[in-house]
């Protein structure tokens, strides 16, 4: 029994990570001007110089070390981990909002009255001039 780890295939990360983000193979290309065939090529890489591990990265949204250090089991421990304790939260600065909704909806509702108070002085003008 072989005791050797296994390779850091970049490839396969940056493929994981697009899968991840329900990205297509074509939507990547496009992001990295390219095409379809360039990013399979891409996946199938075990290494990827540094230059096209930072477009790459950029695209995808991530950094190049989250590509880097990227494994399957993380993602399952993260979301297993946030889910079991009831607080998927991407981050505190995702959830926090910068609005009071309450404020937003009364705010819609006096805009609307506004709007039907005109409308009915208009119907008035017109009913006085007939």
């Amino acid at each position: 029994m072989s005791t050797a780890t296994k390779p850091n295939h970049i490839g396969r990360k940056i493929s994981r990570i697009r899968e991840l983000k329900d990205m297509k193979q074509e939507a990547l290309a496009q992001a990295l001007g390219t095409n379809q065939q360039a990013v399979s090529i891409i996946e199938n890489s075990e290494t990827i110089d540094e230059e096209k591990l930072k477009e790459v990265a950029k695209a995808l949204g991530v950094t190049v070390e989250a590509i880097k250090n990227f494994s399957d089991e993380a993602v399952i421990n993260y979301f297993n981990n946030n889910y079991d304790q009831g607080t998927f939260n991407m981050g505190n600065h995702l959830n926090n909002c910068t609005f009071n909704p309450l404020d937003k909806v009364v705010e819609l509702y006096e805009r609307l009255v506004q709007a039907e108070k005109e409308k009915n002085e208009i119907f008035r003008e017109i009913a006085k001039g007939k």
